[in-house]
């Protein structure tokens, strides 16, 4: 469709109100779209994601997606999922089954549901994929994350691959107030994705903070971040070192006020880690992109 005006939404994932969470820019009528166009968008929205929706390939799915950040384009992403999902819902998107919307992107299959909040109304969460590594950082990262962090030894408890697509590697500090003080060195940090979290005291509304760092995407500190997430949780909940269902805050270091809300569910072939949070609409209009 040369020249022709393209449906397009901008949307706040991971908070139901404007302007506190992780922003989403969505080209609802994806197709026909050539890589290069969709990586100029991309880059010229600067915003960590942007997404174009698209027919699937895949009969079991019910809409696919392209991920791209101002810097390549990625397999998966956990905010543009969530955001990806609700734009496509508005648009008129109608699932095949009950109960379950089914997203293909570039690690396959991603399953979607409506999970119930506390004032009864629902958000969107999806499963996290299977990790593709895992296990602890070999001794030379490790030291080059404590460099990125500009921590010494004695402040990092653990450091791991949480890779599901982006290929994240995660550090476990003392505590929230730990995280939310860190100070990076940007230098150290080039081509590292690399997450970081940290407890809160118990009886808090938030159990977990966490931040995330992608320099290298073109994103020096992502606001709030659905893989990453989701990566952690795998990780922390298969070690016990947080309870099956927490809510992680993720901005604060950026004036947001991000809410993830993870739960594991117990199932025949394991556990399924669902990864939850609110989208608010906050644009709609069209765009023209050739």
């Amino acid at each position: 469709m040369p020249n022709a005006l393209r449906r397009y939404a901008q949307v706040d994932v991971f908070s139901a109100r404007p302007m506190l969470g992780n922003p989403l820019a969505v080209v609802v009528d994806g197709e026909g779209l050539d890589e290069a166009t969709m990586q100029a968008f991309a880059r010229w929205t600067q915003l960590s994601e942007t997404t174009f929706l698209l027919p699937p390939t895949d009969p079991a799915a019910d809409y696919r997606v392209r991920i791209f950040t101002p810097g390549r384009e990625l397999p998966f992403a956990g905010h543009p999922t969530l955001g990806s999902c609700q734009v496509w819902l508005d648009h008129g998107g109608v699932p095949q089954r009950e109960g379950e919307i089914v997203q293909q992107c570039g690690v396959g299959r991603v399953r979607i549901r409506r999970q119930r909040r506390a004032d009864g109304g629902t958000r969107l969460a999806f499963a996290a994929p299977p990790l593709r590594r895992s296990g602890p950082v070999d001794a030379e990262l490790h030291a080059r994350v404590l460099a990125a962090l500009q921590l010494p030894a004695e402040a990092v408890q653990a450091v791991q691959w949480v890779d599901n697509g982006p290929p994240w590697i995660a550090a476990l500090l003392h505590d929230a107030a730990a995280v939310n003080a860190l100070r990076p060195d940007p230098l150290h940090m080039r081509g590292l994705e690399l997450g970081v979290v940290g407890a809160y005291p118990p009886g808090g509304e938030l159990d977990v903070e966490v931040r995330a760092f992608v320099p290298e995407l073109g994103v020096p500190e992502d606001p709030v971040t659905g893989s990453l997430n989701a990566g952690i949780a795998q990780w922390l909940i298969g070690e016990g070192r947080v309870a099956r269902r927490y809510v992680a805050g993720q901005g604060r270091a950026l004036g947001r006020d991000g809410r993830v809300h993870v739960e594991a569910e117990a199932g025949p072939d394991g556990d399924t880690v669902w990864i939850g949070g609110d989208v608010c609409g906050l644009i709609t209009g069209a765009v023209r992109l050739s």
